[in-house]
């Protein structure tokens, strides 16, 4: 009785779902092509954690580094799968928070739309911090809260336009990041083979990536340190899911672009790092700057390393832009369920959430203001990236429930679904407890601790949000009941 009920509800909020799909069909466009999707993943799976905050997490865990972003790229790999089933069982699910609306929830919709779209408003705090950073390598003499508010200011005109614009900036900033880790790794490759000694008299050698000393320096503490920055990394790997509703052939794009994770973390993050610790050895790399733009200065190569440095700040500018779309959609979809205003739900003549957009923004440019009292770039990114880790992490966890609920309530779908995930309710399971897993570890560390400690007032705040929400919709049944009573 109780499943039969569960599918009435669940038809229910897709025929919903239909009507407003048709209903917003002339106002959300589906102008992103394969092209567009194909990209917007890549870019996703490059972020400013692998830029900026591998030199952090190579100082404490030596090369064993290259095992935890093996580790963590195993498991996040699985939870795209499962969000990949999902978007792919019903079309018109536009966001996560829809599905995990229909399979979980209404809280679960409520706290994972408002969650994620938390998370990517500290993802895109933390890009505008590391820009402005990465500005000083050539304008030393320059605050750091110069050149972040003026990327800020310049990617948020650029939001303005339209969907497609956001399309063909992802494509180019994309594609940039390729072709520059590409020469980056076929740099490392020649200065390897070629034994080249830097001016500190460092050779290059693939034996620092094997040295016994440099695979745990810190023991085990020093390796479990590293989860943190690692998955802050990954952050954004999920951001094809928000582009389904605007995608003209989600069918096709978006296994093709999920399923191409585990080479993107090959070639990405551990060809790259295998590369700068083998050239450089991982005990030079400091901690406050990019390993990448450091390899090149270390080894007398200041023009390569401004070049590199231009990358790693177009890639910082593409996390930020993906971070700008993410929210003022999220807000969108959270607008048209009645979890947000309904103002945000309003769209520009050129089909962009105009209203929730400035909100996003707003909200991005006070989190910002941060480098007003910590003006130490590095302290600044590890504080906002140690609270994107936990929101992250929630996200992915919502989604793995998600999985698990739809295949228990409607199996049917399941089978009938073309892209399903390997492994099934076993590794939904063990995914689900790799991902509580790096919830204890980040208690371990000082810093994340604070994120960690801090994060309950965001969802005590959420829960009494939903609560008033709840009762105010109970409110407004009561009076419609009445007044057809009256009738």
């Amino acid at each position: 009785m109780s499943q039969d009920k569960d599918k009435q509800l669940l038809e229910g909020d897709l025929l919903g779902s239909q009507h407003m799909t048709q209903q917003d069909e002339e106002k959300l466009q589906r102008s992103l092509t394969n092209r567009h999707i194909q990209m917007i993943a890549i870019g996703g799976a490059i972020g400013t954690g692998l830029f900026m905050g591998s030199g952090k997490t190579l100082s404490v865990s030596g090369t064993s580094i290259i095992l935890t972003y093996l580790i963590i790229g195993f498991f996040f790999f699985f939870v795209m799968r499962a969000m990949g089933e999902l978007l792919l069982a019903n079309t018109n699910f536009k966001t996560f928070a829809d599905f995990a609306t229909a399979y979980i929830g209404p809280w679960a919709g409520f706290f994972l739309g408002w969650s994620y779209w938390c998370n990517w408003i500290i993802t895109a705090i933390a890009d505008v911090i590391v820009i402005g950073g990465y500005m000083q390598f050539w304008y030393p003499d320059v605050p750091v809260w110069i050149p972040a508010f003026t990327s800020l200011a310049i990617l948020t005109i650029l939001n303005f336009v339209a969907v497609r614009m956001f399309g063909e900036l992802e494509f180019w900033f994309s594609l940039i990041k390729i072709a520059a880790i590409i020469m980056f790794i076929l740099a490392g490759i020649y200065l390897i083979s070629t034994g080249f000694t830097s001016p500190s008299g460092v050779k290059a050698s693939m034996s620092h990536v094997f040295e016994t000393q440099s695979m745990f320096p810190y023991g085990v503490t020093g390796f479990l340190a590293g989860f943190q920055i690692a998955i802050f990394a990954f952050v954004g790997i999920e951001l094809v899911g928000t582009t389904a509703a605007e995608t003209k052939d989600p069918h096709k794009s978006l296994p093709k672009a999920i399923n191409s994770i585990p080479l993107r973390i090959l070639l990405f993050y551990v060809g790259a790092l295998v590369c700068i610790i083998a050239v450089t050895s991982w005990a030079k790399i400091s901690p406050e700057k990019s390993p990448f733009v450091e390899m090149f200065s270390l080894i007398g190569l200041p023009i390569a390393a401004g070049l590199v440095n231009f990358v790693v700040a177009t890639s910082a500018l593409s996390s930020a832009n993906s971070g700008i779309f993410a929210t003022s959609r999220m807000l969108y979809g959270l607008a048209l369920d009645n979890d947000a205003p309904k103002s945000f739900s309003k769209l520009s003549k050129r089909k962009v959430p105009i209203r929730g957009l400035i909100f996003s923004m707003t909200c991005v440019t006070i989190g910002t203001s941060i480098l007003f009292i910590v003006p130490n770039v590095i302290t600044a990114f590890t504080i906002i990236s140690a609270l994107t880790s936990i929101l992250c992490i929630f996200t992915f966890m919502l989604i793995i429930l998600s999985y698990i609920c739809y295949r228990k309530k409607f199996p049917e779908l399941h089978q009938q679904s073309k892209f399903k995930m390997p492994g099934g309710l076993v590794m939904a399971w063990l995914t689900m407890s790799f991902l509580v897993f790096t919830i204890v570890i980040l208690a371990l560390d000082h810093d994340t601790m604070i994120a960690l400690a801090f994060s309950p007032v965001w969802f005590i705040g959420l829960l009494i949000a939903y609560r008033r929400k709840k009762k105010k919709m109970l409110q407004l049944d009561l009076l419609k009941a009445r007044t057809v009573d009256y009738v």
